[in-house]
């Protein structure tokens, strides 16, 4: 099995997410998959199949299946428009989560992707006492996200991760008015094995709506501010979110199973 390392959201190695990237004929058994990203370690590994004219494509993190992942679906299109599909311009992905369209855009790859429709929740002493910080608001989706004060904030935020686990969300998302960005954002995984996500696709189409509404533009560029960084650039357009970046290859390599 041919397996491909892509460092997404970014131009450059060592930088934005890894993501691991299995372009198979046929899905292999999921207990093998589960190893497989498992033995990877990455925060996600995708497994992409042939469907007709497009790909049927699967996540799947250290401690189990995700049902959407966004730096690993830029990670899956940057190597199938690398390696499989030269001449094409577009794919689309079949997913749990429906069909996703990804485009090449000049030097960026664009995906379309459905905004998440977070409501407000009220902020408890437990969520307080996981992030080891008081945020200005809370919103739930399958996410959860909370605002917090500034920039320097989010950069310096030292959460519980074991608390953080118990919150009612997949991924737990902090996000400030950014000073060189729109906005900046650190996310965490830890049900999924993942302490701290480098570079969030998938958080952004709650952070994204969030604040192109408040800064009043519909397009804006977002900073993850983790220990490798990201820059996501989004347009919001009504229920949609486009999510757009660079990508790099790292390794191809052969799984031996």
């Amino acid at each position: 099995m041919k397996q491909y390392i892509v460092d997404a959201f970014t131009d450059r190695l060592f930088s934005g997410n890894p993501a691991a990237v299995c372009v198979t004929d046929s899905f292999p058994d999921d207990r093998l998959m589960q190893d497989i990203a498992a033995e990877n370690n990455l925060s996600e590994t995708a497994f992409a199949v042939k469907n007709g004219n497009g790909y049927r494509l699967r996540w799947f993190a250290p401690k189990g299946e995700v049902d959407f992942c966004g730096h690993a679906t830029l990670g899956a299109a940057f190597v199938i428009f690398t390696f499989y599909e030269q001449g094409s311009e577009s794919i689309v992905f079949e997913t749990a989560k429906g069909s996703f369209t990804v485009k090449r855009s000049g030097e960026l790859i664009e995906m379309d992707f459905p905004a998440y429709r977070p409501e407000h929740i009220e902020i408890t002493d437990r969520m307080i006492e996981a992030l080891g910080a008081v945020p200005i608001a809370a919103y739930r989706d399958r996410d959860i996200m909370f605002v917090l004060r500034d920039e320097d904030e989010v950069r310096t935020l030292q959460p519980d991760t074991e608390l953080l686990s118990r919150l009612d969300g997949a991924c737990i998302a902090v996000t400030a008015r950014g000073r060189e960005h729109d906005c900046v954002s650190r996310v965490f995984a830890p049900r999924y094995g993942i302490t701290e996500d480098p570079v969030t696709g998938s958080a952004h189409c709650m952070i994204a709506p969030y604040w192109s509404k408040r800064l009043n533009k519909s397009s804006i560029t977002a900073f993850q501010a983790s220990s490798r960084t990201g820059v996501l650039r989004c347009e919001v357009i009504g229920e949609r979110v486009k999510i757009s970046g660079k990508a790099v290859l790292f390794s191809a390599a052969d799984i031996v199973v």
